[in-house]
């Protein structure tokens, strides 16, 4: 099963016989499906790290997938539980290094102080929703651009009001 350059190699004398039968016995191997672990091994590699790369891919899509629904979810939630927005009480808020300001009316006033009502963004304005709806906002990582009724879990504001519950204000104090 010699091909005509193993034979022209022998006659020349470049090759030996035992080289020659060799190199037919390794194409014969090839041939049949009988490679050499080595191919084996760098095949069974690459299939690995192709599937790799497709797991990874994948969990990509899936997280970006995963984001988009609750963001869809977020955008639900606030369409579905607005409160309307109505009055011509100026209410002010810190959003975004400025004050924003939008109009309600004393019933909406007093909810928002008191953390019933919580001020969200919304397209681009903003939007009141009730204290749940904003609770079910916050369970899928959205956030609230002003809620009163929400603690800070700041440590150091507990040591503060430690440190100020020294000092007495009087009740009839007006600012």
């Amino acid at each position: 099963m010699r091909n005509p350059l193993q034979e022209q190699l022998l006659k020349a004398g470049l090759a030996k016989k035992q080289q020659v039968d060799a190199a037919a016995r390794a194409q014969e191997r090839q041939r049949d499906g009988k490679a050499p672990a080595a191919d084996k091994i760098d095949a069974d590699k690459l299939l690995a790290e192709r599937a790799e790369r497709d797991r990874a891919l994948a969990a990509e899509r899936n997280a970006k997938a995963r984001e988009q629904e609750l963001r869809a979810q977020i955008l639900q939630i606030i369409e579905t539980h607005k409160v309307a927005i109505k009055g011509d009480l100026p209410y002010r808020f810190p959003h975004g290094g400025k004050i924003r300001e939008i109009l309600v009316d004393e019933r909406l006033r007093k909810q928002l102080a008191s953390g019933a009502l919580v001020v969200v963004e919304h397209d681009s304005g903003y939007a009141l929703l009730p204290r749940n709806a904003a609770d079910m906002i916050y369970e899928r990582g959205g956030i609230a651009v002003l809620d009163h009724g929400r603690s800070p879990s700041n440590t150091q504001n507990a040591e503060d009001d430690e440190y100020y519950k020294r000092f007495v204000v009087p009740d009839d104090l007006i600012w």
